[in-house]
């Protein structure tokens, strides 16, 4: 499949950004380090709130690249959240520090839904406290939904749930966020909009997570070994980390103009139907694009509970906000293979994350357009 080619105006708007003052939770995360590189190209002045990285190697670290204000600070301290907001004064706030995996959320459930409920709520209410924030973009997850393992995607009314920890939270965040938005920010009683934003499994250059299956699936092909594959028909709606990175900076954007409260909703950023596919494809896929020695297994261990087919529906943005991906799974892969084996090579990580960002936005320009 090919790449898919959009107009300039689905990049972000580096006149909107330019100066603006961003408040970015788990700015220390996967996510979070390509977002803050991504907000600093468009010269944003970021201040980052976030559990320090864990440990070495890791990305943010790796980039030597932290915003100009970095706080490493639990979301669930409630008082040291509400502090750094009022310090920072910020204009849009993008909401990411999350547990963010489904296995390790079996393990600390206590801990998954302090962080990832408690974590929302110590946020926006931070957020009442701060008259100058304007948008709000609360990052859940596409495991929000109640997943009756339909062949269909998933709509943003659909039905929320959790079979685990880590699902059941992220819907709770959901629920919370639109409790707080109607009980404090509608009407007029504050002048931020808060929108929520559930993305696909993004994959990149650069993840370092433990039990995650690019990552693994690197770390193995890299030492030569085979890898052990969990469920491999498992099927997930696989993108890049920059196309919902896209979306979150395109919904931030218009929520911050949204004096009727339009945009102040949910929405799915996911990929096309078509790439949404089994474990084993990936696999497969990745073990290609790497050569010789790439090799998995099935693993005959058993595990805890987790969706066999899970994929969500992004026609809302696509319309409302003009957003849609940009690149196929395939060419998703290759950008992600290729990031590994510069870095493996000694390439500096922020080179190649702001050459594939430079790359990205370079594809939603008309042609004979810059990036």
């Amino acid at each position: 499949m090919p790449v898919i080619h959009r107009p300039a105006a689905s990049n972000p708007d580096p006149a909107f950004w330019s100066g603006r003052r961003v408040v970015l939770t788990g700015h220390t995360g996967f996510k979070g380090a390509w977002l803050s590189v991504w907000l600093a190209r468009l010269g944003a002045r970021v201040t980052g709130l976030a559990l320090a990285p864990e440990p070495t190697p890791h990305l943010f670290e790796a980039i030597g690249f932290p915003p100009a204000a970095s706080h490493l600070v639990d979301i669930r301290d409630r008082a040291a959240v509400a502090a750094c907001l009022e310090a920072a004064r910020p204009e849009v706030v993008l909401h990411m520090a999350a547990q963010a995996l489904v296995r390790p959320s079996y393990g600390d459930p206590v801990g998954t839904f302090g962080t990832n409920v408690m974590g929302t709520v110590n946020l926006l209410d931070a957020v009442r406290s701060c008259p100058t924030v304007r948008a709000v973009v609360v990052v859940t997850s596409d495991k929000a939904y109640e997943n009756r393992e339909w062949p269909h995607a998933y709509r943003e009314t659909d039905s929320l749930g959790g079979h685990d920890p880590y699902s059941a939270s992220k819907a709770c965040a959901e629920l919370v966020t639109a409790a707080y938005r109607a009980s404090f920010f509608a009407n007029g009683a504050h002048p931020a909009r808060i929108g929520t934003a559930r993305a696909g499994n993004v994959i990149g250059g650069g993840d370092r997570s433990p039990d995650r299956l690019i990552p693994d699936i690197m770390r193995g092909f890299a030492r030569g070994a085979s890898v052990e594959i969990r469920s491999p028909r498992a099927i997930r709606p696989w993108q890049h980390v920059l196309e919902p990175l896209s979306g979150y900076l395109r919904l931030a954007e218009a929520l911050a103009g949204d004096e009727g409260g339009h945009f102040a909703q949910a929405w799915n950023f996911g990929p096309a139907d078509e790439d949404c596919r089994p474990v084993s494809a990936i696999a497969d896929r990745l073990a290609a694009s790497w050569g010789e020695g790439a090799a998995w297994h099935v693993s005959t261990a058993g595990h805890p509970h987790e969706a066999g087919t899970l994929k969500v529906d992004s026609a809302k943005a696509r319309a409302g906000l003009g957003w849609d991906r940009r690149l196929s799974l395939d060419t998703a892969l290759d950008w992600t293979a290729r990031w590994y084996r510069e870095d493996a090579g000694g390439r500096p990580a922020l080179d190649l994350m702001q050459g594939q960002i430079a790359d990205y936005e370079a594809l939603g320009a008309p042609a004979g357009a810059g990036s």
